[in-house]
């Protein structure tokens, strides 16, 4: 890449008035020979703040940022060192010089600086046009309606495209720009504008250089619901991100960064004080958008649609890696934009604040899709997790193996000997009806094991059984099969397998249960009354641990004496059947 010679970058920094631009991000006072004000990189009551305006220089006494003009930029807009001389020549309108430039570069360059300014008068066209005309009243209650105010919506230069004739083009034309220009820009195709009855959101750079546009079609109208600028020479979707003009500088500020998907979104965000959040326009999140994402903070938050497809793109984004990204678990069914639509700010801000580790989601993600309704699907929700938590930093991998033994609802024994385990021959699932499992049983066998031993033992105790059968409630059985097949057995108590279908997906779960109980004589009231206790205490257990888990201490005590008291009971119980 060729670089800008000294002398412009001279005549660039001779240009800079450094108290306007240090004012854009603080006000500033003089004071002597000096200006103060408060650090606009940490947050501060007392100024500590300093710049000199003769030697273009600042200084924190509080946080130690320093630097010249060019410095101040690229810390507080989020850009490198070429960026922010491009920022700043474009502010102050100082044209830089490449060396050893050559003819054909210039008229490149030449080229491309006439799409930007066709870009850029094609955006100021849009959003006169959303304000003042008729035509477009429609998009502004519909804006309205979307919760988003006209201070927003001006500041990320939202607009609409008129539906009929070709008024950009001919304007466009009067004003000296070709219909290749046009063609070149993604503005025009065959003559024609190329978007029409359309709210447009113009897509900039991390300079704010508007690149391209992203259309969203008026509810009733043909095309597609979203039109955005083709690939061309200047716009590049899998490079764009949008709102990282208006978020970068913030981003720097707070460390962080916040992705959503789309453009309300980020809109409602903004406009709720969450400044530093872009959107990547779609579930693709590229190595490109990441290492963008990765100059602008250090800290990137993805907040993604709670749909399949946004938590799929969250858990690719993580095959892109060298930043700290994490992930926030959206409520099924929501968007951010919805969320603040409905008076849900605090909700989202307690959200974005409670975001977890990438590795973390992505178990929870692993877990959430698995069949955790059978052994089987256990224990390949298990296998499948092992080699996350074996990439995992210690204490992270110890926080996932306590999540991954409570929803298994295993002991975390059981999670961390399989996973020493070698995957060849780790403990496998084998339909076995015994109720008494072997001590190598697999940790999906164990999750069942007292479950199904109670279900048989009910089968087999005739009506003092069926009593028993009908007592636990929903949350003493820990899966969704166990419910099924108590259900099941209730209503066929008598002949179980006389209707059962092989089709029915409790079918296998059934039959198991069934021919476990032929071989179980008839159990006492106090062996089934044992029974519950011990389900019981299972679910106490389950409990203690997700009070642990959510630091919930008062919650955590009160369940303990409670599995106490049980214990107490079980004592009880079994010194009748001794």
């Amino acid at each position: 890449m060729a670089l800008f010679t000294r002398d412009s970058i001279d005549r660039l920094r001779d240009s800079i008035d450094m108290v306007e631009l240090v004012g854009t991000k603080t006000d500033l006072r003089r004071v002597g020979t000096r200006w103060t004000g408060l650090c606009p990189f940490h947050d501060e009551r007392t100024p500590s703040f300093s710049v000199n305006s003769e030697e273009k220089l600042f200084y924190c006494f509080g946080c130690q940022a320093k630097g010249d003009a060019f410095g101040f930029v690229e810390q507080s807009e989020g850009l490198d060192f070429r960026e922010s001389l491009e920022f700043l020549a474009d502010r102050y309108g100082v044209e830089l010089q490449l060396e050893n430039d050559d003819p054909q570069a210039e008229l490149r360059r030449k080229h491309k600086q006439r799409l930007h300014a066709l870009l850029d008068r094609t955006a100021t066209y849009y959003a006169k046009f959303l304000w003042d005309s008729k035509e477009a009243e429609p998009a502004r209650a519909y804006l309205a309606e979307r919760g988003l105010g006209e201070e927003v919506l001006r500041d990320f230069r939202v607009g609409y495209s008129p539906s009929a004739g070709n008024r950009l083009t001919a304007g466009a034309q009067r004003d000296g720009f070709t219909m290749q220009e046009l063609v070149s820009a993604g503005l025009a195709q065959r003559g024609q504008d190329r978007f029409r009855g359309r709210i447009m959101f113009p897509l900039a750079n991390s300079r704010g250089r508007v690149l391209g546009f992203g259309a969203r079609a008026m509810a009733g109208s043909d095309g597609p619901k979203y039109l955005n600028t083709s690939e061309n020479e200047i716009y590049h979707k899998g490079r764009q991100l949008f709102g990282i003009d208006q978020a970068r500088a913030h981003a720097a500020k707070s460390g962080r960064i916040v992705v959503v998907e789309g453009y309300t979104d980020v809109l409602a965000l903004h406009q709720a004080g969450i400044r530093e959040s872009v959107a990547i326009m779609g579930t693709a999140l590229t190595a490109e958008q990441m290492a963008e994402l990765g100059r602008a903070a250090p800290l990137v938050v993805l907040a993604l649609d709670a749909d399949q497809s946004g938590q799929e793109a969250m858990v690719r984004a993580a095959q892109h890696g060298n930043v700290d990204l994490r992930a926030v678990e959206m409520p099924a069914g929501s968007d951010p934009a919805d969320l603040l639509a409905g008076g849900g700010g605090e909700e989202l801000t307690q959200l974005l604040n409670g975001s977890i580790a990438m590795i973390q989601f992505q178990v929870r993600r692993l877990l959430a899709d698995a069949d955790l309704d059978t052994p089987v699907g256990r224990d390949r929700a298990l296998e499948e997790a092992r080699g996350l938590i074996d990439a995992a930093q210690p204490a992270m991998r110890q926080q996932l193996i306590r999540e991954v033994a409570d929803r298994l609802d295993v002991p975390v024994s059981s999670v961390e000997l399989s996973l020493r385990a070698p995957a060849a021959t780790a403990p496998r699932f084998t339909r076995t009806p015994e109720p008494a499992l072997p001590a190598g049983a697999s940790a999906g066998e164990v999750a069942f094991r007292a479950e199904r031993e109670f279900l048989a033992r009910c089968l087999a105790s005739g009506d003092l059984g069926r009593e028993y059968l009908a007592r636990p409630t929903d949350e003493q059985l820990s899966s969704e099969a166990t419910r099924r097949a108590r259900g099941y057995l209730l209503q066929h108590f008598d002949d179980p397998l006389a209707g059962l279908s092989e089709e029915d997906p409790v079918a296998p779960l059934v039959f198991d249960i069934v021919h476990a109980a032929e071989e179980h004589p008839p159990s006492s009231e106090p062996l089934l009354q044992m029974s519950i206790l011990q389900l019981e205490r299972r679910r106490l257990e389950r409990e203690i641990r997700r009070a642990a888990h959510e630091g919930d201490h008062s919650r955590q005590s009160a369940l303990a004496a409670a599995e106490q008291r049980v214990r107490g009971e079980l004592d009880e119980v079994m010194g009748q059947t001794a």
